[in-house]
């Protein structure tokens, strides 16, 4: 099996209302690269959520009580508190800097995924601006999806990353946020194993997997390559949604 991931380089800065589609395929052409069936694109949320116009001034943000109380608690900005507020459904954990939340997407993360890193927006400070997830990765990676294969004529997948701390180890990984086309679990239970041992638990997180692995090319800082080709994906493409990848409340046992 060989899997290649290929970062699209060149990719020029994302400001709302932008059309990623035409990007995508510019970016493809100048590396030379034509999609096949089977193929994946993988895109950092952040260029989905400019483009999708998810920036938010700060300026324009009014703190509840509750902000302004949660914001002494976590030594955050009680602007960035709110906004952290209205994104969750629930908050889980306060310390100093860090809010964790279950978002209103359903996944549990920190400070409701907002950012301020490798954002800017018009006539201000680039620290007075932050970036809201998009609001249906899903359906965005959908859009992306159909307008891609009408395009190119082939079958592809889609998924929209983001990184992500984890409760039981250091470091954040990429984790995909938004999927179609590519399975975001994969059950092995009932398979054999190398010595015919009938598997009873294993079940892939290939999305989460894929997402960590197109994490690596992209990078963190100011890398400028938002956008990953993968070719050689191991598994069938198929429809799921993110809901796949969410462990029910009852089975989280860091909760």
């Amino acid at each position: 099996m060989t899997l290649t991931l290929s970062s699209l380089p060149g990719f020029p800065v994302i400001h709302p209302g932008d059309d990623l589609v035409v990007n995508i395929l510019q970016a493809l052409g100048r590396s030379g690269i034509r999609l096949m069936e089977g193929d994946i694109l993988v895109l950092a949320q952040k260029v989905v959520s400019k483009a999708e116009g998810r920036l938010v001034n700060l300026a324009t943000v009014e703190p509840s009580g509750y902000a302004v109380e949660l914001a002494d608690r976590s030594e955050k900005d009680p602007r960035v508190v709110e906004l952290v507020l209205r994104e969750s459904k629930t908050i889980l954990r306060i310390r100093p800097g860090t809010i964790i939340v279950e978002h209103r997407l359903g996944f549990v993360c920190a400070n409701a995924g907002i950012d301020h890193s490798n954002v800017a927006g018009e006539g201000s400070g680039a620290e007075e601006w932050v970036l809201l997830l998009p609001e249906n990765p899903d359906y965005s990676a959908q859009y992306l999806r159909n307008r891609l294969e009408a395009a190119s004529g082939v079958h592809l997948g889609v998924l929209i990353i983001d990184s992500h701390g984890r409760a039981w180890r250091l470091g954040t990984v990429g984790v995909a946020i938004g999927i179609a086309g590519l399975p975001g679990v994969v059950d092995l239970r009932g398979k054999p194993d190398l010595f015919g041992y009938t598997l009873r638990i294993t079940q892939v997180g290939a999305a989460d997997e894929l997402a960590a692995a197109a994490s690596l090319i992209m990078g963190q800082a100011a890398e400028g390559t938002p956008v990953v080709h993968v070719r050689g994906f191991p598994y069938s493409l198929r429809d799921s949604t993110l809901d796949e990848l969410l462990r029910p409340k009852d089975e989280d046992l860091f909760r």
